[in-house]
């Protein structure tokens, strides 16, 4: 049997493109998700985290947007609300022109055959009494494969990430290095011919050398089988060679979303330009005096009034903490570069960096 990408029988079909190429592959609106923190005799809700807090954007098919941000920012737990692996608070998610979770629109079980997710710990996604090559045919088969078809469809499949079968098939995860058992959870979000992937973290914790490769794979998996990412991550060495967009997060919201040419040359809002800063470097021109970024993030139990970073930005205003700045429509223009700053001017190409607000 030859595997061909979304096509081959008796491989799963996935959706077709119901909205053709205009139409995005996800559109998130209005996304929240608030954590309790429940205390006093009563055992009651004193408090709430706000973890993602109005988070509102698109993905365009056949792209990857990088997301980025500070550790605690939101990035981990919007990747968990777009696979409804946490329940949102508020919110309504489109995929492909249709709407997810409610009565005229997409299940949750057709929706997770088109969307799926690899982790950060490469460990403990596998499960450590399954060998490697069980758990990619896991999926198929509980989506309705016979178990012969999902056993070649898993061996097909460790051949495209480069794990010959016939060595790593039977092999438990305890016995693979992390590059080599990253192959296989990609291996295995792929099982069931997806159409876009969300990567949280997916080679954060290899070495550099096996970091590389893994990512010149997911390079070659998604022009072989026209995929969508959402890859998340915080190297931004990283996310400027993968991405094609760059949304920022800062404090559970979106701050900057636009193209990653324009927005690593040319970032529109203060924490953007101070995450581009911090980047390491080997060339010793391009070293700082000062840190760009001082002082922890605030609460997220009480965030700063308007602007959630005014309180470590050296350009604010009395307009910042008077109303929180909006950042706008991009009317799934890939093109479009935003940002929510009173002190940013769309269009201007100046960064905060290269200029002082009086």
């Amino acid at each position: 049997m030859t595997l061909h990408p979304r096509t081959s029988a008796p491989r799963l079909q996935s959706l077709a493109d119901r909205g053709g190429k205009a139409q995005p592959m996800l559109i998130a609106t209005g996304l929240k998700r608030y954590f309790p923190i429940r205390g006093g005799v009563l055992n009651r809700t004193v408090a709430e985290v706000k973890a993602v807090d109005d988070v509102s954007f698109t993905v365009i098919k056949g792209e990857t947007l990088g997301v980025v941000g500070e550790s605690g920012c939101g990035k981990s737990t919007l990747a968990r609300l777009l696979m409804h692996l946490l329940v949102k608070d508020a919110g309504e998610l489109i995929f492909d022109g249709d709407p997810v979770g409610q009565a005229e629109g997409l299940s949750l079980r057709v929706l997770r055959r088109n969307m799926q997710m690899v982790f950060q710990d490469s460990y403990s996604s596998l499960n450590p009494r399954l060998p490697v090559e069980e758990s990619i045919a896991y999926p198929p088969r509980v989506h309705g494969m016979n178990r012969a078809d999902a056993k070649r469809t898993a061996g097909e499949l460790l051949q495209r990430v480069g794990l010959k079968p016939e060595h790593f098939g039977g092999r438990y995860p305890h016995e693979l290095s992390g590059g080599q058992k990253q192959r296989v959870n990609i291996a295995r979000a792929l099982a069931l011919s997806p159409r876009m992937l969300i990567l949280d973290e997916a080679v954060s914790a290899l070495d550099k050398s096996i970091a590389a490769q893994v990512l010149n794979l997911l390079g070659q998996l998604k022009r072989e089988f026209n995929l969508t990412y959402m890859f998340i991550s915080h190297d931004l060495h990283v996310v400027q060679y993968i991405a094609d967009r760059v949304l920022v997060m800062y404090l559970g919201q979106v701050v900057e979303l636009g193209p990653v040419a324009s927005i690593y040359n040319a970032p529109r809002h203060p924490y953007t330009a101070a995450l581009l800063e911090c980047r390491l470097t080997t060339n010793p021109a391009d070293r700082i005096d000062a840190p760009p970024l001082l002082g922890d993030p605030p609460n997220p139990i009480d965030p700063p009034s308007g602007c959630r970073f005014r309180t470590r930005c050296p350009h604010a205003e009395p307009v910042c903490e008077a109303r929180m700045p909006r950042l706008g429509e991009s009317n799934s223009d890939p093109s479009v570069h935003l940002a929510a700053c009173h002190m940013a001017h769309p269009g201007s190409g100046h960064s905060h960096a290269e200029r002082t607000v009086h």
